[in-house]
């Protein structure tokens, strides 16, 4: 019972447990078991009140529903960063932050550069913009004390801001049309939270009941619903109130639902590849070399490059202790897209069959060689 507590509260954990979700997925999908994990992933499941009616598979119940609750944990940490952590002052957000934009920028390049001429292909520019931070700090964890703790609060910060421009692409670019009559719905769901925030209510329940009629509203409205999750938590009060704050509550209380039950199964019901029908040819060309080297060459090079420049102007500085190879391998671990990846990945392409699954497996190619050769990096350090 012991072993079975320190393995959740190890950071690892996490990063294993996901290791294992997909292996059993990448298992499920190359045997005769692959029909049993088809018809678990299109098992149809329906809520019906009064005259709403959402009918979704369990797949899409995962993606649309789960990862809002994924995104709203996402919402509570960057609210809590930038009110009192390692986002609160100009000095500590500069250089993770110049480090984030270059993340993002580059990887998009890449993959456009390999990409320009083919309108399906690009919409998967983002795939590889975007750090799995479980992932990556669990790597950092292995090393234990051979990294220097400044080393994870400034991947920690990259990560943070990294999720937010996730949050903003998803918003601007893989919205479908849109319907008024939902917005409107959403917009007055908004306006009850800000009332209830601005009368100090501590209560969990009304910002609960507002943030279901959000999600709902913004489901239906045409924007990813899992943006609702990153809404509401904006409206989490984390001042405290008789000795507590709400936000920091609920932040403790989803911390274990989400990594080791929402992310797994996420990682488990999208991660099923087909790896009999899959060619070098389909996997070395168009959206999934963009991916690869997007992650492994175009992440390490923005956020690696454009952090050296802000240095180099003096519009940031290194994080005290911390040497260029330390930095440099830290950089290369940003490369670990996988959850965060494989979101925007089924929001790009909704059609699983599109690349053969191609796409996928070049999410978790460039993430593992990102973890290793990061790893190694900072091994040597």
């Amino acid at each position: 019972m012991k072993m079975i507590k320190d393995f959740f509260h190890k950071e690892t954990s996490v990063g294993i447990l996901l290791i294992i979700s997909t292996i059993i997925a990448l298992i499920l999908a190359n045997t005769p078991l692959k029909t049993f994990y088809t018809k678990f992933l299109d098992i149809p499941l329906g809520v019906v009140f009064g005259g709403l009616e959402i009918q979704k598979p369990l797949i899409l119940w995962v993606n649309d529903g789960l990862m809002a609750i994924f995104f709203f944990l996402v919402g509570l940490e960057i609210k809590r960063e930038v009110l009192e952590g390692a986002l609160s002052s100009v000095s500590k957000i500069t250089l993770p932050a110049i480090a984030a934009l270059g993340g993002m920028i580059m990887p998009a390049v890449i993959y456009t550069l390999i990409n320009y001429g083919d309108p399906i292909a690009m919409k998967g520019w983002a795939i590889p913009t975007a750090t799995d931070i479980a992932f990556a700090l669990g790597v950092l964890a292995l090393l234990g004390n051979r990294v220097h703790p400044a080393l994870k609060i400034f991947l920690m910060a990259l990560a943070i801001i990294d999720d937010l421009g996730a949050i903003i692409i998803i918003a601007l670019f893989y919205t479908k049309g849109l319907s008024l009559v939902s917005l409107a719905v959403a917009a007055a769901a908004i306006f009850g939270l800000l009332i209830l925030n601005l009368l100090n209510v501590s209560k969990k329940m009304p910002y609960i009941l507002l943030g279901i009629i959000l999600w709902v509203s913004v489901l239906k409205s045409g924007v990813h619903a899992t943006l609702a999750g990153v809404v509401l938590a904006m409206f989490i009060p984390i001042k405290e109130i008789n000795g507590k704050s709400m936000l920091k509550e609920l932040e403790h209380e989803l911390h274990s639902f989400v990594n080791f039950f929402v992310l797994p199964l996420f990682a488990f019901v999208n991660a099923g590849i087909d790896l009999r029908d899959l060619s070098l040819n389909k996997l070395f060309s168009g959206a999934p070399l963009g991916i690869m080297l997007g992650l492994f060459l175009g992440k390490q090079i923005g956020v690696f490059g454009f952090s050296w420049i802000a240095m180099k102007l003096k519009i940031a500085k290194m994080p005290d202790g911390v040497n260029l190879k330390m930095f440099y391998g830290v950089s290369v671990l940003t490369g670990i897209g996988f959850t965060m990846s494989l979101f925007i990945d089924s929001l790009a392409f909704g059609d699983a069959t599109l690349f053969k699954f191609a796409d996928k497996l070049a999410i978790l190619l460039g993430s593992l060689i990102s973890g290793i050769v990061g790893y190694l990096i900072l091994r040597k350090t």
